[in-house]
């Protein structure tokens, strides 16, 4: 069935009937001269042009099918009739049912108009940027059990608007083909994954170890996206998970019950984090010790210290550097084998609360001794350990070892760490970038405040977007620092406003 779309150029009003015989009778004709002998391309360029162009119409021809979908659960949820809807919307009836039948790929201002009169808070247009490869969607979806018949129930959520669809089989594993769900449904591979997720979903007896490889890929995928998009785009999806984790924990058959618990061990740190980076550092702390008590039950060593860890860090946030310092060593005496990784990660960060409490010999001795470790052991030994030991190099210690050096005063080894921590970033790592240069800002501030005042206009963009607390509390660090030494400056004053602006 062709799906016409934007690029059909008019807008769906009835009095263009005729445009749109014309487009149906030009697209029939296109048709049948591929069938004509000799009318089609001979060349391999040719060729490869007509495959990609049929995969980007089979990509658009799925968003369409699934923004069909979603748009009639909407209006079903208004409990509006489709006259209704378009009345409310102050569009044409026809077109909005063909759009419901995914026979109509909405242009994203219609779609934006929709979203609008069903108060869905950007759902419908996040879905419509699915279509094209070239943008970045903060749509996420999960599977929320199976239906009638092998079909799958899906959740998609948008800026904390959810609405609950049924897929069968079929078009699922289109729409998985075509890449449509590959960034709001990280982790799934095809269709028979998606069936037997949602059948343990349904009937926890059902959980092996595929199910629960599954949930360990979405984690992985929620790390990565962390990095570029920050905690507000992601903190509902991975609480969302924790409950279905917690449900198929507690049906599962005995054997299944102590890895689910490590993999919500792992949720749980991940969902202690994210609210950590919103600043919320009281849910952060509840979440991290959760975390410690499941990967406790679960036999996790690995995790339960790297949960103390975490707390040191949450500690270092609310400047208490005497409880950093004991929940670090606590993490290195953790009885039980230990990562290597892991046992550097403790050591440094009990080094960053040793200077802040005026050790500074015994702080660079413990990050000497970590160094050697991360050099002696680049990789992880076991690939169930937390996620961030994997991303944990020597390039992140010396990031993180930068406030050592600024805390005692030595800026220009600070400064240089943070300047090519930034260049090695890429650029699609918004928030990580962001961070960074937010704290090189702060280290600079005392020698070049022009500078410094123009990298913390830079990232005040960059904090609203991600909602990152952490990107924020340096630029009110700046701000307080530019303030202090350098009053009077026309740059400082420029960012201070604009901070408050925020």
């Amino acid at each position: 069935m062709t799906v016409l779309d934007d690029h059909a150029a008019f807008p769906p009003f009835q009095g263009y009937a005729p445009m749109y015989l014309l487009q149906r009778i030009v697209m029939h004709f296109g048709t049948v001269a591929k069938r004509i002998p000799g009318a089609c391309p001979k060349t391999r360029r040719q060729r490869e042009q007509i495959a990609v162009s049929e995969q980007v119409d089979e990509r658009r021809a799925c968003t369409a099918h699934l923004m069909g979908l979603v748009l009639r659960q909407l209006r079903t949820n208004a409990h509006l009739t489709q006259r209704q809807a378009a009345e409310l919307a102050r569009y044409d009836r026809g077109w909005l049912g063909r759009a419901e039948r995914g026979q109509y790929l909405l242009p994203e201002h219609q779609a934006a108009a929709l979203d609008e009169a069903f108060d869905a808070r950007g759902l419908l247009v996040e879905l419509r940027r699915t279509a094209d490869r070239a943008h970045s969607s903060h749509l996420s979806a999960r599977l929320a059990g199976a239906g009638e018949g092998g079909q799958v129930m899906l959740v998609f959520q948008a800026q904390g608007r959810s609405v609950q669809v049924t897929l069968s089989r079929r078009d699922l594993a289109r729409m998985l083909a075509a890449g449509v769900l590959s960034s709001a449904m990280p982790g799934l591979d095809n269709a028979d994954q998606a069936q037997r997720v949602a059948e343990a979903i349904d009937t926890p007896a059902r959980v092996d170890t595929e199910v629960i490889g599954y949930f360990r890929r979405v984690l992985t995928e929620h790390y990565s996206a962390d990095k570029m998009l920050g905690p507000r785009s992601l903190l509902k999806p991975v609480l969302a998970q924790i409950g279905v984790l917690e449900d198929l924990r507690r049906g599962a058959a005995p054997a299944h019950v102590e890895p689910l618990l490590q993999v919500l061990s792992h949720y749980a740190e991940m969902a202690g984090w994210l609210h950590q980076d919103l600043g919320r550092l009281a849910d952060a702390e509840r979440w991290t010790r959760r975390a410690a008590e499941w990967a406790r039950v679960a036999g996790d060593d690995n995790m339960a210290a790297y949960a103390l860890i975490r707390l040191a860090n949450i500690a270092a946030l609310a400047e208490d550097h005497a409880r950093v310092v004991q929940l670090a060593a606590a993490a290195r005496r953790h009885p039980g084998p230990l990562e290597p990784k892991l046992a550097a990660l403790a050591a440094q960060q009990q080094a960053r609360g040793l200077v802040m409490l005026g050790e500074a010999d015994e702080c660079f001795a413990l990050l000497d001794g970590a160094a050697e470790t991360l050099t002696g052991h680049p990789r992880v030994s076991r690939p169930d350990v937390p996620v961030y030991l994997h991303r944990y190099d020597f390039a992140a210690f010396r990031e993180q070892s930068a406030a050592c050096y600024r805390a005692v005063g030595q800026i220009d080894a600070a400064a240089t760490i943070l300047q090519e921590q930034i260049v090695a970033t890429p650029g699609n790592l918004m928030r990580d970038r962001g961070h960074l240069t937010a704290k090189l800002a702060v280290v600079i501030a005392g020698a070049d405040p022009t500078r410094a005042a123009s990298l913390g206009m830079k990232t005040i963009t960059i904090a609203r977007q991600t909602g990152s607390a952490r990107i924020e509390r340096e630029l009110r660090i700046l701000d307080s620092e530019l303030g202090r030494r350098w009053p009077g400056h026309t740059g400082a004053a420029t960012f201070h406003d604009a901070l408050l602006a925020v």
